[in-house]
């Protein structure tokens, strides 16, 4: 019950009339805060209690009078439609992706989840993965499309593009979503626990590699990683070959391309790597 009035403020008018709130209720679910303000519940929860406690606490942590207070009810909102906490009986508690995203080592993908985690957020990334994303204007069309209220579309776009940009889907310019690259140890963590390493067993070299081949534990991560033969959609390889990327820039080195990278893409048509 108090987790339903919690998720139902982020559609509630801001001078809070009842019925004008149903009038105005959104189709689709969406945060009016970023990631960011999500984020900050979360830390805020570890804080006090570990991955629980009380939610008169959390309001007086993030600064707020009461729990009463709309600014507090719409960060705890954000922080539960991000997939971060849950709340019950007056304890606000972490989800396990809410851990996930206060650990640095994991914090770069539990963003990521996090933000397609949201649905509107989803669908407006499925919608526009292939091209550039729509101006203002376009985009809040895009967003009424697809269940926000009309009055609401302006503020649901712009917790959409602060929260894309935290997430890390605008590394290369706003105008266009890319999927962050995460990395080996995301690549790695995604192989199945009970599937034994196919050089185990083998004594390792001075690099940390397997003796006779020498690859770096990297490099071999990325190898296991490797589906077998057969269907694999251009997405996923374009994710393996961003993680090999940034790998083969951590493991090589080369001093004239000081200041390049190497980018992997997916387009109309073609891919292209460059």
């Amino acid at each position: 019950m108090a987790e339903a009035a919690v998720r139902n403020q982020q559609t509630a008018d801001p001078k809070g009339s009842a019925s004008k709130q149903k009038r105005e209720q959104s189709s689709i679910d969406f945060p009016y805060g970023s990631l960011d303000d999500g984020i900050a519940v979360a830390k805020a929860v570890h804080k006090l209690g570990g991955n629980q406690c009380r939610l008169d606490s959390l309001a007086a942590e993030l600064g707020h009078d009461t729990v009463n207070s709309g600014g507090f009810r719409q960060k705890l909102s954000t922080a539960h439609t991000f997939g971060f906490t849950s709340l019950s009986q007056g304890i606000v508690s972490l989800k396990p992706l809410g851990v996930r995203v206060i650990d640095t080592d994991q914090e770069k993908a539990g963003r990521l989840e996090a933000f397609l985690n949201v649905p509107l957020y989803n669908s407006i990334y499925e919608q526009f993965k292939n091209g550039p994303l729509p101006p203002p204007q376009g985009l809040e069309a895009a967003m009424v499309s697809l269940g926000v209220v009309r009055k609401q579309a302006q503020r649901a776009r712009q917790a959409f593009q602060n929260s894309a940009k935290q997430a890390g889907f605008f590394a290369y310019g706003a105008s266009k979503l890319v999927y962050p690259a995460l990395g080996a140890q995301t690549v790695v963590s995604k192989l199945k626990d009970d599937e034994p390493p196919a050089d185990e067993g083998k004594p390792k070299d001075s690099n940390g590699g397997n003796g006779g081949d020498g690859h770096h534990p990297l490099i071999d991560g990325l190898i296991r990683a490797l589906p077998k033969p057969g269907p694999w959609t251009l997405d996923a390889r374009r994710k393996w070959l961003q993680a090999a990327a940034m790998n083969f820039d951590y493991v090589y080195t080369d001093e004239s391309s000081e200041g390049k990278m190497i980018k992997v893409s997916v387009e109309s048509d073609k891919t292209s790597a460059s």
